[in-house]
């Protein structure tokens, strides 16, 4: 492991399996510290295969005093940078949240540290833990320490930098409940798990409601721009039980409304509903092991397709009776990627009853002015979101975190569009595209040059971290675009083929 020794969030952070990867990772590593810490100086370590990244909260005064405040479990990953975290630890049972917290303890006593810290362990399956690092502030995710303990750690360091005791000790330490903090990242996660995005937020409404808690700074009119972290909020949610906590940290991510960037919020869903997170079985190769192709976007169900479908041509309906169109039935077909359904529409006095494909859907009459809505449809209850309308009779709707696009015709349209031919789709494989915004670190070809399928031409920077782009193809490289300092758009063309 090649790291920053300034580093933190996973910044200035590369692993190397071999020489060349060494190489490279050290350069990569030195540019990213040196552009989010100001400091170049870097460390290299073991690195330990797939272990539990568990930390420590600790809470240490000027007079000798000391207490941990339990574990947090932050396995969960992407280019160690931590996305969903929780406390206490599934994994963790009272004898080894004593051997590791007295042992932080111990080093941050060695030391004679004062304030709040955090010491981390990587923990391996068989319960052995291994000193990782010790974060000498407050971190990112302490909100979940502080909803099971009931400590107010910010208050608490601002007592202790005053010179006061801790007010408590070690048996007065609780766990009550579970917490989760899931961190919303401006992001595209269909992309290598996340890469940034940038924009306007032209709609925002964070969630809210019991066990709910949101840490951010923005709000709607926000820009997310290449010069900072991606990270929009921080969702903390707490239950009793860790499947309330979960339960609650479904309902609040399907209410999260963030319209002008892409976001994460469809990766933090499907991990809440995996079978592996569940269970409590977490660690650092998470992601790659659970997702193994990368993520992409949940497939609908059948049966929540035709709800989908039917509340599509509800909505296109209902936009027909604001245009003055007076009729109370409608015809359309209603298509999702490669599935198209036929869908029948009939106003009744307190909603529509539809069919779809021959299936029965009773929709209740709701608000359109609402971004998030929930339904009682046939007995389930479906909280969704409304993006609205775009180009073309497109209905895009938001639905357990995800995105949906349905597209409406009527059955006329509809047989026409199907004899079409499709159009021919360009040769991409040729051109490299910046799968992001951000700026040019290094191009490493010129015109001319003779290049390799996986060879790397190309470093864009973007929210302080160093990007390795790729060729996809052999070749010639017929144009250069772009040179050291670019500032580039997501989907501009930074080098072309012969």
């Amino acid at each position: 492991m090649i790291k920053a020794s300034a580093g933190g969030g996973g910044k200035g952070m590369r692993i190397a399996n071999n020489e060349k990867e060494a190489l490279e990772g050290f350069k990569l590593a030195k540019d990213e510290a040196k552009a989010s810490f100001g400091d170049d100086r870097i460390l290299i370590e073991k690195f330990v295969v797939n272990p539990r990244h568990i930390e420590i909260q600790l809470l240490c005064d000027a007079h000798g005093n000391g207490v941990y405040l339990n574990e947090r479990e932050c396995s969960i990953q992407r280019r160690n940078q931590k996305v969903v975290e929780e406390a206490p630890s599934p994994f963790v049972d009272p004898e080894l949240r004593k051997a590791m917290g007295n042992q932080a303890l111990d080093l941050a006593n060695a030391i004679g540290y004062t304030s709040a810290g955090t010491v981390e362990f990587l923990v391996d399956n068989q319960k052995n833990f291994y000193f990782l690092e010790m974060n000498t502030r407050l971190q990112v995710e302490h909100p979940i320490s502080e909803c099971i303990t009931g400590v107010d750690l910010v208050q608490e360091m601002i007592r202790v930098a005053y010179g006061h005791p801790l007010k408590f000790k070690q048996s007065d330490i609780p766990i009550n409940g579970w917490a989760l903090e899931m961190r919303v990242y401006a992001e595209d996660a269909t992309r290598n798990f996340g890469t940034p995005s940038t924009g306007r937020l032209f709609k925002y409404v964070e969630p809210s409601g019991k066990g709910v808690r949101c840490d951010s700074g923005v709000r709607e009119g926000s820009e997310i721009s290449v010069y900072y972290d991606p990270l929009i909020c921080k969702l903390v949610t707490y239950g009793a039980t860790r499947p309330e906590a979960i339960s609650r940290g479904k309902h609040a991510l399907d209410s999260y409304v963030i319209q002008g960037v892409s976001h994460n919020i469809p990766l933090l869903r499907d991990i809440l509903s995996e079978e592996s997170y569940i269970k409590g079985d977490t660690d650092t190769n998470y992601l790659p092991r659970v997702y193994p192709d990368g993520f992409t976007l949940p497939k609908l169900s059948t049966s929540h397709l035709a709800i989908l479908q039917a509340i599509a041509g509800v909505l296109e309906g209902k936009r027909g009776l604001r245009l003055h169109r007076k009729v109370d039935t409608w015809d359309y077909v209603a298509s999702h990627a490669e599935h198209a359904a036929s869908v029948k529409i009939e106003k009744t006095s307190n909603g529509f009853k539809v069919n779809v494909e021959g299936k029965e859907i009773t929709l209740p009459n709701w608000d359109l002015t609402k971004p998030v809505v929930t339904l009682n449809v046939d007995g389930e209850e479906i909280t969704l979101q409304i993006h609205g309308r775009l180009n073309g009779p497109v209905w895009r709707i938001g639905f357990q975190g995800s995105s949906y696009d349905f597209k409406l015709l009527c059955p006329y349209t509809q047989k026409l569009l199907d004899i079409m031919p499709d159009p021919k789709l360009g040769d991409t494989a040729k051109e490299l595209l910046s799968p992001m915004p951000g700026v040019v670190k290094g191009v490493s070809v010129k015109v001319g040059d003779k290049v390799f399928k996986g060879q790397e031409v190309c470093v864009i920077e973007a929210m302080k971290m160093q990007n390795k782009l790729v060729i996809s193809a052999d070749g010639e490289v017929a144009e250069v675009r772009v040179k050291e300092g670019d500032t580039v758009s997501e989907e501009d063309l930074l080098i072309a083929l012969k």
